[in-house]
């Protein structure tokens, strides 16, 4: 099964910005190494065939977007994770660079395919089944994940359910706030792949195959999905990042924000699944609860419904009104026609 994958490498800390130029070069040296694997062998000898990739520098770094053809979606992840860090490490320019972050991103439908398949091993091939992550791995991603959650400080454990019922024990509330944060950060990297990919192709997300995070926006808007669109959307997300950082909340800002939410949350689902701390149905009852405290109302929502009249995607970037007063939330996001007001 074919799985997308985002990473995120960073240059040396407190080393100055990358220049244009420097950029360029490491989208270079790190596209001609990738380019160069045929196969990669994963743990107990499982092979695993990279399919493609695409690579984004910014000032600190860069992000690469890679899909791998893989028997389970924990190998990818590792597999993807090992690969980059040997990578760094013998190429003497990238000296001090670091993967920060890597993950695996997959819909619903790949996901559940993924876990039937290992779960239903074929017929005689019981003995060859790969093993997952051992209790070792499995605690240190539990770990991040509460270690994650002290970054979120726009609610309490209350707003997923924690309450001195104890239906929702104080740990399980942490996990999914920690899984969280970890859906903002991956849902940032799978839109940058997005907007390279966009920027590559010249065309709008209805025009290219697969993408990251914009295929999951609804689709009848697809065709107003460009690279600018893809870029906003960025904006809007990392505005949502910073929100869930600061003390207090108000309901989303704008209806980007309450679908880059949306997004996260999904991410968040994919990160407590491969943690193994919560039922499917546990995390759903939570996050039921947290949209009660995030959000105002449905209207990202209604979006989804192909016979609904919704706004235009360069309307969903606008403040909105009963929440805030701004005239625009981030002058990437202004209107051209409020930019010349005084």
């Amino acid at each position: 099964m074919e799985y997308l994958l985002t990473a995120e490498l960073t240059s040396p800390a407190g080393g100055p910005d990358l220049d244009p130029l420097q950029q360029v070069g490491v989208v270079s040296l790190l596209d001609t190494r990738l380019s160069r694997l045929a196969s990669i062998e994963g743990p107990d000898g499982v092979e695993i065939t990279p399919v493609e990739h695409s690579i984004h520098a910014h000032l600190a770094g860069a992000n690469v977007s890679w899909l791998l053809d893989a028997p389970a979606l924990v190998f990818a992840e590792d597999a993807t994770r090992a690969v980059l860090e040997q990578l760094l490490a013998e190429t003497e320019l990238l000296t001090g660079w670091q993967v920060k972050h890597c993950a695996v991103t997959a819909t619903d439908d790949q996901l559940e395919s993924a876990l039937a398949a290992e779960e239903e091993p074929e017929a005689g091939d019981a003995d060859e089944e790969p093993e997952g992550l051992t209790e070792e791995e499995i605690e240190q991603r539990r770990a991040r994940l509460l270690e994650a959650a002290g970054q979120l400080r726009a609610f309490g454990l209350d707003a997923f359910g924690h309450a001195a019922d104890g239906q929702v024990t104080a740990e399980e509330a942490r996990y999914v706030a920690g899984a969280l944060m970890h859906g903002v950060e991956m849902l940032t990297d799978e839109l940058f792949g997005d907007i390279q990919m966009l920027e590559d192709e010249d065309t709008t997300a209805d025009e290219v195959e697969v993408l990251w995070a914009l295929d999951e926006l609804p689709q009848q808007h697809a065709s107003g999905y460009t690279a600018l669109f893809a870029k906003q959307f960025v904006v809007a997300t990392s505005i949502l990042g910073h929100r869930l950082t600061q003390p207090g909340w108000t309901a989303p800002l704008c209806v980007a924000e309450a679908l880059a939410l949306q997004l996260a949350k999904s991410r968040a689902e994919i990160e407590l699944d491969l943690a193994d701390v919560l039922d499917e149905d546990r995390v759903a009852d939570i996050l039921r609860i947290f949209d009660e405290h995030a959000f105002d109302s449905d209207e990202h929502e209604l979006l989804y419904e192909q016979d609904s009249v919704s706004p235009a995607p360069e309307e969903w970037f606008r403040p909105r009104p009963h929440v805030t007063d701004a005239v625009a939330l981030h002058p990437y996001l202004a209107d051209e026609d409020t930019e010349d007001l005084p």
